[in-house]
This record gives structure tokens, sequence and C-alpha cells, in this order.
């Protein structure tokens, strides 16, 4: 069941932004006159279709894609038949250059705007929640595996990063920050003000979400609130306000470390000390299997709440869209200089597992919206097949006066289907991998 739900929100999400991407070139097209022959969401097979007008509309059996085949155009479909006779009015290699640029990137267009739109709407409706750089400062971090391999320590107070305030926690492991260069973190640790560095690749540790959860965390100090009957914490007799400060002899400062403490002494018996009304008490358990000894407990920070008004979303959620290609973009500049794995780059398995197995709609809105931005910037690469390969040849045609041959444009279309097909393939082996290594 897990695995329909996170391919239905892939091919749900897939289908929205390839229709909306597709019907951006159509409505260009058909704006300027030319005459759209094909319109389809996914590649043949056909499943469904029917004709409309000129075009017909249909529903492909490999949903990774879709196309628009616009007659008089070198396409990926490589129908070059009509290309022998002369031009006629209504095929795009009759309208003017500027006409035909307008044509490809009508799909770019489409797919900034709605990932804008995704963004400025999310903003809108949910605000942001976060935990604060006073918060963080306040009541220090929790180090997990990933952020201790680098030097970070529990209890350590983030004071800035690169040398300039952040906002909330989450910006500490942006992708902003972990493509930086020489880039470091400032910290306060027992009254002492040290200096982390990011090592060079560091983003490379952070190739899935569980790697995202194992870096750090804001400390959260934490009472019990519940013990729940039949569970080790009853039989120790745990109660409505205590805090516990110590497992096996050890500080306890926070819920998240005392949580993880917990999972990893699974089945073996433990002390615990805990204060009940300024009494210090202690007392022998044992963890079951599963980590989790029967106590519900309050946390003593709450994260912030923002909400925002249409013009202030207006302004953010164009912002985060936009956060989204710049850090491809530099990501992608520093897989060519080896700095960034190409590990990262994944296919439709590793998109899925983003989506995760739980349907939630903010969730699946905020990943289509991520999606939308990424293809419309993958989209604009000067790569022969993909639009940003039709606007280099025809910004060439406009600058110099001279179109390419459609011999040459043909060839062009057939490289450019092989590096795509040999990324697709590249993608879908690196998905495969990190299936069987769980990285």
């Amino acid at each position: 069941m897990d695995t329909l739900i996170m391919v239905g929100q892939l091919l749900l999400g897939l289908s929205i932004l390839v229709g909306l991407h597709e019907g951006g070139h159509m409505l260009a097209a058909k704006m300027f006159g030319m005459r759209v022959e094909k319109f389809s969401i996914g590649f043949p097979p056909k499943i469904i279709g029917f004709k409309y007008g000129e075009t017909e509309y249909s529903l492909g059996a490999i949903p990774l894609g879709g196309f628009v085949k616009i007659s008089g155009m070198v396409d990926e479909s490589m129908d070059t038949e009509q290309l022998s006779s002369e031009p006629q009015p209504w095929e795009f290699r009759a309208k003017p250059a500027w006409q035909r640029l307008i044509v490809m990137l009508g799909g770019i267009i489409v797919n900034v705007i709605t990932g804008v739109l995704i963004f400025i709407a999310l903003t809108y409706d949910r605000g942001e929640t976060y935990f604060s750089r006073d918060q963080v400062i306040e009541h220090g971090i929790v180090a997990y595996d990933i952020g201790k391999q680098i030097g970070f320590q529990d209890g350590d107070k983030v004071l800035d990063v690169n040398g300039h305030t952040y906002q909330s926690l989450s910006d500490l492991s942006s992708g902003d920050v972990l493509l930086s260069e020489n880039g470091y973190y400032t910290v306060e640790r027992d009254g002492e003000i040290i200096q982390i560095d990011i090592p060079r690749g560091f983003i490379n540790s952070f190739s899935s979400q569980e790697a995202m959860s194992n870096f750090i965390d804001i400390g959260l100090p934490f009472t019990v609130d519940e013990t729940m009957e039949g569970t080790p914490a009853a039989q120790l007799g745990l109660q409505n306000g205590d805090k516990i400060v110590a497992l096996n002899g050890e500080r306890v400062r926070y819920f998240n470390d005392f949580h993880r403490k917990l999972e990893g002494l699974a089945g073996e018996p433990i002390s615990l000390a805990y204060e009940r009304n300024g009494r210090r008490m202690e007392g022998n358990i044992t963890v079951p299997d599963d980590g989790i000894i029967g106590i519900h407990v309050n946390h003593l920070i709450e994260p912030v709440k923002k909400k925002y008004s249409l013009n202030e979303s207006i302004f953010k959620g164009t912002e985060k869209a936009f956060s989204v290609v710049i850090v491809n973009a530099r990501a992608l500049g520093k897989m060519f200089t080896g700095e960034v794995s190409t590990r990262n780059v994944s296919g439709p398995i590793g998109m899925a597992k983003i989506y995760g197995s739980r349907w939630d709609w903010v969730k699946f809105w905020s990943i289509t919206g991520l999606i939308s931005m990424i293809l419309a910037f993958m989209n604009l690469l000067p790569i022969p097949a993909l639009d940003g390969g039709h606007v280099v040849f025809l910004l060439y045609e406009m600058i110099s006066g001279r179109s390419p041959s459609e011999k040459f444009l043909e060839n062009a279309q057939k490289v450019g289907m092989v590096l795509l097909l040999a990324l697709m393939v590249f993608a879908i082996g690196n998905d495969i991998l990190k299936l069987f290594t769980g990285s």
C-alpha cells in the first residue's frame, strides 16, 4: 500500500506538471496560428485519446513525460516527412524566429508560473512554522551522527553561519549553506566561541530524507505529561510533571537525545533518575524491544508560527520558488567539478520516495511546486531535444540571420535524445543502487 501511495503521488504530480508544460507550448503555438497535431501526457503506446479540431489529445502508457507535435517542427518524434515540401503558413518553420522562440519557452514559462503560484499559495495558507535562531541559541542543539562528523556536540549554540545571522533551524542545513565555498558555523560551546568548518562536498552526506534528519536538531527540554498503564514507566511510578535528568548515570537534557538513547538500549535494563517537586528520585526498568517506555511528554518550547499577508506571501513565495532554481544551478555546476556527487541524481524511484508513503496534500503540493521549478530549469539547459536546445538554435538564427539546416537540427535532435536516454538510465540506476545500499 505504501508503494502504491508513493507511485500514485508521483504520477499525479508529473501528470499535472507535464500537462501544464506541454499545454504552454500548445497554447503559444495556437496563438501564432501554428497547427498542433498531437498533445500527449505520457509517451506511446496510447491508452486513450480523442480528437478535437485539428489536435489529437491522448494519454500515453509511459508516464515519464509528454509531448506536443507541431506541424513543421523537428522534434523528438523524428517525423521529418513533411519537411521535404515547401513550408506551409500553419507550420512552425514558416513563422518568424521570435514567435518560434516564444513557443519553445511556453512550457518553461508555465512551469515557472505554476511553481511560483504553488509556493505563494502554500505560504499564504500555511505560513511558516520553525524554531528560531533565538530558540536555538537559548536551548542549544542535539548533534546526530552527521553533525558529529564535522564537529558539532550536544548543547552547542549556533550563533551564525558563514558570518551571517540566520532565521530558523532549517537554514543551517539549506542547500545554499551546504553548497557554500569555505562555509562555516560559529558556535558557542561552554562559554567559548569556536568555528566548525563545512567540509567540501558535505552536501553529499544529505542524499536521503533519513540523512537530513541525522544532522542536528534543536534541543527539546521536556517533562513527563502522562504515563501509560502497564508500561515500564508506570511500573517505575513516573508522574505528570516529573523531569527525567539522567539515564544510566548520564545527564539527560533533551527529549530527542533521550528517545534516541532508549532506542539504542532496547531490551536492556536501565536506571532512570528524575526530579519531582525538587526532589531527586531513581529507579530501574527494562526497555521494551521497541524502545518505548510508555510516557507522553510536554515539550517546554514551541516553534514560532508566522502568518503572512497576501502581499507578503507573493514576495516570500516567489523568493522560495526561485531559490530552488539557484540551488539546483549551483549544485549542477559543482557536479561538473566533482564536489557534488552524481549519486545525488535521482530518477522516478527517488522522486516517488521524496513524495513519501503518506498522502499529505500540503507535502504533495510543496514537492510538486519544487519539481515544477526544477523541470523549468532542466528544460532550459542547452541540450538538443530539450526546450533549451531549441532556444539556443533560435537565438543563433535571430542574431546571425541564418537558421541551421533542417538536417543539422535533425542530427542534433538525435544526439540530444541519446544524451537524455543515457541520463535517464543513469538516474534509474542510481535509484536502484540506493535501494540496495540503503543510502
